[in-house]
């Protein structure tokens, strides 16, 4: 009997689709996952309904030639409806989303799309929307290590989703690490009522692929050139990304990054897009941001000022702080824009599955956030990085400027106040439709031992609350500094040289340093001991044999990796020895790579400090010449 209801609601369904109008639309309705599903599908887009062979799947045939199946089991009805033309617009509803694949292709990478027919119920409150695009794996880690995976929607036309201003990509976020699901949402409501530009929304929504519920996911903007996006020109626009999986060490087959020429940070150029990016035109945008790198490294606050824009700069980075985001250490997902010959801005703000106190020690499996409140990435004196990370200078040497620390301060003293018990409201008004069954039949999907979001969720709230009165205090007492004589020329003034042999047994736990003379130091630098002062360190930086300046690889405040050739590199990819200077800046540790390196062998690195004299940066040269002891009996383990 039920086949022939459902055979009957099809046959009359496509009597009446010959004269729908462009409101209407086909009805799948089904029970599955303890609740009831209504997805919808335009006329235009469905050539018909039919079963398969055994009556046990109604199928719904695009014109793309996609097969939408339904399993009869699950089915209460089918119906031929107008949709609501009354929008109610209320964007905290949690929606539902079914994406089928053709012939239910699995989505297994994130390079290659899948052809996919795509319905979203918008229950009423947006326009309901079904179409024909594409779906793809995203993401880094989270598209590696979880279960849960992220993924790109591509549509085949722009087309509003959920109320948000049209495009055609969009991206599902799994949330997989954050059992509150709120994390990225309230950074991105904070950043918006903070006033950066181009700020991420948010729509929630149960999504099915190929049938299979694979549960709750954050529906955002991709970040990119367009009018509803980015908003730069396209003849003149830039779009870049400070971030590692992106930059030439994990990305080294693409042609759109670079290692930054002053503070030596991976970057990748997002717009213009890669295809049309020639090796002039990315010499060009390393030389436009290299300007502003060396305004700020001189502590030019003036000339910065001119080229960055400091009201974004400064509430992306008391962003990053606030949430304690350790990202911004390696640094991942900063994303920066400049439109012709304008200033740069900081933002969209993304990524923040690791913010928020995220223990790194169970990474792969792990869900603990909110554990201490008092952490810190750059410290209660940024300008020293007395944190728990090191961070690229360039996010700190302006707290060398007066004027940048006390617009810092009162930017803080604008927000504080309201920066949790406002933005906690909104989430408050997601959390009255996420309790209404998703949170739990998303943990139902995907099970997760000893977590329960409203417990996390508490936490998460409490932390944010803590934290807020800890940097209130933090904040108002970071150390105003006097006026500072910007730099205005530099020069080598010379070198210093260090042989240092290394035992092959002993790997990374080695007895030697390479212990710095300070009196040769001084000399060079043309001062007297007594008239040092730490402070006039700039930056201590590997030097590349071809006198670029390398990146820093190592685990520590200074120092790097370097290969067979003395180039900085990354552990374990042609590394052969390493330096690390802490907060000792003139004894230095240093080892070798025990699975790499052989007996015998010979390195030479270049280490450089930069230091300021007056408006002058006055560099020394470090040259350590390695030699690697054939000792030939294994080595210590464990190393740690």
């Amino acid at each position: 009997m039920r086949n022939i209801l459902i055979i009957s609601f099809s046959l009359l369904m496509l009597a009446l689709g010959q004269q729908a109008q462009a409101q209407e639309r086909y009805h799948i309705h089904f029970s599955n996952w303890g609740t009831e599903w209504d997805f919808s599908y335009a006329p235009d887009s469905i050539i018909n309904f039919d079963f398969d062979k055994n009556g046990q799947t109604l199928q719904g045939n695009t014109n793309g030639g996609i097969t939408i199946p339904f399993d009869v089991g699950t089915l209460n009805k089918v119906t031929f409806d107008e949709d609501t033309e009354n929008e109610t617009k209320n964007g905290y509803r949690v929606f539902a989303v079914n994406i089928t694949t053709r012939d239910g292709e699995p989505v297994l990478t994130k390079e290659d799309y899948v052809d996919c027919f795509i319905s979203i119920d918008a229950k009423g409150e947006f326009s309901n929307y079904s179409a024909e695009g594409k779906i793809r794996g995203r993401g880094n880690s989270s598209f590696k290590w979880y279960d849960k995976k992220p993924y790109r929607i591509k549509l085949n036309e722009k087309h509003k989703i959920l109320g948000l201003d049209k495009a055609k990509k969009w991206v599902l976020l799994a949330n997989y690490r954050d059992v509150t699901d709120l994390m990225n949402t309230f950074v991105f409501e904070m950043a918006e009522w903070m006033g950066l530009p181009y700020t991420n929304h948010t729509r929630y929504a149960e999504v099915f692929l190929n049938g299979d519920y694979i549960g709750l996911y954050q529906i955002t903007e991709q970040i990119e050139q367009g009018s509803n996006r980015v908003n730069i020109s396209k003849d003149k626009g830039l779009l870049l990304t400070l971030d590692q999986d992106d930059g030439p060490d994990l990305s080294p087959d693409a042609n759109d990054n670079f290692y930054t020429k002053v503070y030596s940070m991976p970057m990748a150029v997002k717009y213009p897009e890669e295809e049309d990016l020639t090796p002039e035109k990315l010499d060009s945008i390393k030389e436009v941001f290299a300007t502003l790198e060396r305004a700020i490294k001189s502590k030019d606050y003036q000339q910065a000022e001119a080229l960055l824009d400091m009201e974004s700069f400064i509430r992306y980075l008391m962003i990053q702080e606030f949430v304690y985001n350790v990202e911004l250490s390696a640094p991942r997902s900063i994303f920066l824009f400049k439109d012709g010959d304008g200033k740069f801005f900081f933002g969209p703000v993304w990524d923040w599955d690791a913010a928020y106190d995220f223990s790194w020690s169970d990474m792969y499996t792990g869900h603990t956030f909110f554990r201490d409140y008092r952490e810190t990435v750059m410290g209660s004196n940024p300008l020293k990085q007395n944190g728990n990370y090191k961070l690229p200078a360039f996010f700190t040497d302006l707290f060398a400027c007066k004027p940048f620390v006390e617009r810092y301060k009162e930017v803080w003293n604008m927000y504080s106040d309201s920066i949790v018990s406002r933005n906690w409201e909104q989430m408050e008004k997601y959390l009255t439709h996420l309790n209404r069954g998703p949170l739990d039949r998303d943990l139902q999907r995907f099970p997760l031992s000893g977590f329960k979001p409203a417990n996390e969720t508490a936490k998460m709230k409490k932390w944010l609350e803590n934290r807020r009165d800890f940097m209130d205090n933090l904040i108002n007492n970071i150390p105003v500094p006097e006026e500072v004589t910007p730099i205005e020329d530099e020069e080598v003034v010379g070198t210093l040289n260090y042989d240092v042999e290394l035992s092959m047994a002993n790997g990374y736990k080695q007895d030697v340093q390479v212990n710095i003379d300070f009196q040769d130091f001084c000399k060079l630098l043309g001062i007297t001991v007594s008239e040092y002062n730490e402070n006039n360190i700039i930056n201590i930086v590997p030097i590349n044999p071809d006198g670029s300046v390398g990146n820093n690889t190592a685990a520590a405040t200074y120092g790097g990796w370097f290969n067979s050739k003395g180039y900085t590199t990354i552990w374990n990819t042609d590394s052969h020895v390493y330096i690390e200077i802490g907060s000792d800046l003139f004894n230095w540790a240093c080892g070798c790579h025990p699975d790499i390196c052989q007996g015998n062998d010979k390195h030479t690195v270049i280490m450089q400090y930069q230091y300021q004299v007056g408006n002058k940066l006055k560099k020394v040269n470090v040259v350590v010449n390695f030699t690697i002891a054939d000792d030939d009996g294994g080595w210590n383990w464990p190393w740690w």
